[in-house]
């Protein structure tokens, strides 16, 4: 086979892979785009959401969580917007109720132990003792 065929078979080949992937190149930066919009317009609505449901303590504590662990917040937020779109909550959560929704969700989290282990047989054997008898 000869170079141009080669070159011929592997754009063939590159245009069979494009077309079971989604499409041409170009395609991928719009639909890169679309889905950061859509991203961009779903944080908001939560922002929004969640700005009318928690008073101004709950958001701080909200906020607070966020740093010290994602996922938790994570799940508080989905399960806070949830009971507000299935009508669960009556005007603004305070404090109060903030911690009784996060024992909640601390419950359904599963729990990790950190362990920690330590190796005293090392410890045990000390040179540094052996020669002050003498």
């Amino acid at each position: 086979m000869s170079d141009n065929d080669l070159d011929a078979l592997r754009a063939q080949r590159m245009s069979q892979l494009q077309s079971q992937l989604g499409g041409a190149g170009g395609n991928d930066g719009e639909k890169q785009q679309q889905q950061q919009e859509q991203m961009r317009a779903q944080e908001e609505m939560k922002h929004s959401i969640l700005s009318q449901v928690l008073d101004q303590q709950a958001r701080a504590r909200l906020n607070t969580l966020k740093v010290s662990k994602p996922e938790k917040a994570q799940m508080f937020e989905n399960m806070v917007i949830r009971m507000a779109q299935m009508g669960q909550v009556r005007g603004k959560l305070d404090d109060a109720q903030f911690v009784s929704i996060m024992e909640s969700v601390n419950a359904q989290m599963p729990q990790s132990k950190a362990t920690v282990k330590y190796d005293r047989r090392r410890a045990a054997i000390d040179s540094d003792d052996e020669d002050y008898g003498c």
